[in-house]
């Protein structure tokens, strides 16, 4: 997880697969709550070197993996082992009006009512 202060504060999260660093910009950061859903705009994928990458205006702010628990077209289910614990996630794309996708960068990050244990 990066912390970004340009071009306005936003936190990125980052999760390696298939040799490259998958990648959403999260403007409010991670939902803290079950109720309270958060935007994740997906950005292009980095390279895994971009994992420790800081500078003036990013700091990385925690690190860890990822464990994939479900996918589909619709939503990615996954839990973060970070610093301080784990936290089970989804990531869900929205739809637009008629029920089409809203697009790669529509999705809501969700934090599951049920979470791992310890």
């Amino acid at each position: 997880m990066h912390d970004h202060r340009v071009p306005r504060p936003h936190h990125d999260l980052r999760l390696a697969e298939d040799g490259v660093l998958r990648s959403w910009a999260l403007p409010k950061g991670l939902p803290t709550a079950s109720a309270r859903n958060r935007l994740a705009i997906a950005v292009p994928d980095h390279d895994l070197d971009h994992l420790t990458y800081e500078d003036a205006t990013k700091t990385v702010v925690d690190t860890g993996w990822w464990e994939l628990e479900s996918r589909d077209e619709r939503r990615t289910v996954f839990v973060l082992h970070g610093r301080t614990g784990s936290r089970r996630f989804a990531l869900v794309r929205t739809r637009a009006a008629g029920g089409r996708s809203a697009g790669p960068g529509g999705l809501l990050l969700h934090l599951t009512s049920q979470q791992p244990a310890g």
